[in-house]
């Protein structure tokens, strides 16, 4: 039998044998064998014991058009980024852009991020938070807390057997002239030697409940004056020619949906026999361009005289409830999405322009090139100004007063 003192010998090289193999388990660096990663499984049990910093949670509202690509871009930078070695949390949640702005207004939500689907409605919040608060909650000339990040314009999507008999290839400055004039003709086609397609059919949102509604209104009334820039609510209010062509183009529209979507997926669906065209974005044509072919036709792409683009700004509130850690983590997001990676996706993937004037438009696999024979253009025609945001809420308040139903 072994003697106690061989006994305390073996307990001791027992004990630093066990120490050995535990510190070396605790502090050996993982290790990379043909790929996969083999780590010190005591070190990582450890870790995971440990108390986990709090997360910077960044509350933000968005608008529809873009789920797809910011539910994507969310994911991937929550499992990257941390702040100050604190994980960042996205809460993300969907909004019509113009319920977006109110419910800010309206205290009903207190988000850290917005973004709308236009400039158009940081305008709008920027001079109604300065009008209710005294001090605006949006700052659209500060680019580090405000910044366009996709680019898609409003066009028109027709058939095009429609479009030829009224503008022929090319609408030219005149497009709404030429739409204003055809719909108001109580004969409809027959007007235009077609009485077997009835009446003519053109839709657009509902300006008080989407963003694309809000845009086409909006270009409606620049070109009726003849202008790009410079809108007042002078001209809205005071010009009885201008009421009366407005609210005769819009009078003859019967229904004012919500979703942009909606339209598009609805004219490939029901074809001429529910729309001969209507107002959407580029990207939303895009979505469709696919499911178009082969139905009723050929749907064909036309581009207004000037264009008004939804720029999907993000913009950063300066508000009570922003805390610096908040802000600056919104910020970070905001600095992934302007990346080059995310801006090729949103171009490739979903047909977003880019905000990136580096990233190609013609490149291999972009939509524009892919359906330029529908009439995807690289090049677009001059962008209005966005008007102030008093403006704005008196084009709104107009259109309200004279066409809501």
């Amino acid at each position: 039998m072994p003697t106690p003192r061989i006994n305390r010998v073996l307990f001791v090289v027992y004990v630093l044998a066990t120490v050995g193999i535990l510190v070396a388990l605790f502090l050996v660096k993982p290790q990379v064998r043909r790929g996969v990663v083999f780590y010190a499984p005591l070190r990582e049990l450890v870790v995971s014991l440990l108390p986990k910093p709090e997360p910077v949670v960044v509350d933000m509202l968005y608008s529809t058009e873009k789920a797809e690509w910011i539910a994507a871009a969310a994911l991937e930078f929550e499992a990257t980024y941390e702040l100050d070695g604190h994980p960042i949390d996205l809460h993300m949640k969907k909004m019509g852009s113009r319920e977006m702005y109110l419910a800010v207004l309206d205290g009903e939500e207190q988000p850290d991020l917005i973004s709308p689907a236009s400039m158009l409605q940081i305008n709008l919040l920027q001079d109604l938070s300065t009008s209710k608060f005294g001090t605006p909650v949006v700052n659209p000339a500060d680019r580090e807390t405000c910044r366009r990040m996709l680019l898609t314009p409003v066009v028109l999507v027709a058939w095009k057997d429609r479009a030829q008999v009224l503008w022929g290839d090319d609408p030219n400055s005149h497009m709404w002239m030429h739409l204003h004039g055809a719909l108001t003709n109580s004969t409809g086609w027959e007007a235009y030697g077609h009485p077997e397609w009835g009446y003519i059919k053109f839709s657009h949102t509902n300006p008080l409940k989407s963003n694309s509604g809000f845009q086409t209104i909006l270009l409606m009334t620049y070109n009726y004056f003849g202008k790009t820039s410079g809108l007042t609510s002078a001209d809205i209010l005071s010009d009885a020619g201008y009421q009366q062509w407005f609210t005769e183009f819009e009078g003859t529209i019967s229904d004012f949906g919500d979703s942009t979507g909606t339209y598009m997926q609805e004219i490939v669906a029901y074809g001429p026999s529910k729309y001969d065209m209507v107002a959407v974005y580029e990207a939303t044509a895009i979505e469709q361009a696919e499911n178009a072919v082969g139905r009723y036709g050929e749907l064909q792409v036309y581009y207004p005289p000037a264009t008004h683009m939804s720029d999907h700004p993000f913009c950063v509130l300066d508000a009570e409830w922003v805390s610096p850690e908040e802000a600056r983590a919104a910020q970070m997001f905001m600095e992934y999405l302007e990346s080059r990676e995310m801006q090729e996706r949103a171009l490739l993937d979903h047909g977003f322009r880019p905000v990136d004037q580096g990233i190609l438009l013609d490149q291999p696999g972009s939509p524009l090139q892919l359906y330029a024979d529908n009439g995807f253009k690289l090049e677009l025609p001059p962008e209005v100004e966005s008007p102030p945001g008093d403006v704005l809420q008196t084009l709104l308040d107009f259109w309200a007063r004279s066409t809501q139903r």
